[in-house]
């Protein structure tokens, strides 16, 4: 007989304080990657853009975030449960992690 499947929360083992965001992959194969992403208050550098050779759908499970694309003027604000679409190669940052709660994200990378 097969084990029972291991279930485990998304939202378990936050840490109160991050120096950087924590990032853990939590499946991978050659064509896509699953990460959940925390951020406490995190933002990308100032001038730095990510500029993915792989698509990027993401889902934010907790907290909320704010994102700039190169070629929009308007940030995109996250919230609970809100999901987004990025196409390789559109360049994009974070602008904002809510520095006061767990900002969660589940991210698949994928070709």
């Amino acid at each position: 007989m097969a084990a029972n499947p291991e279930i485990f929360s998304l939202l378990a083992s936050l840490p109160a304080r991050l120096p950087a965001e924590q990032v853990d992959i939590l499946l991978s194969r050659p064509a896509f990657r699953l990460e959940r992403i925390v951020s406490r208050g995190h933002r990308s550098a100032d001038g730095f853009w990510y500029d993915q050779e792989e698509n990027e759908w993401v889902v934010l499970l907790s907290g909320g975030a704010r994102l700039q694309f190169a070629d929009e003027e308007e940030e995109v604000v996250l919230a609970p449960g809100d999901a987004l679409l990025i196409p390789a190669r559109r360049r994009h940052r974070v602008t904002w992690t809510d520095p006061e709660a767990a900002t969660v994200w589940l991210a698949l990378h994928y070709v």
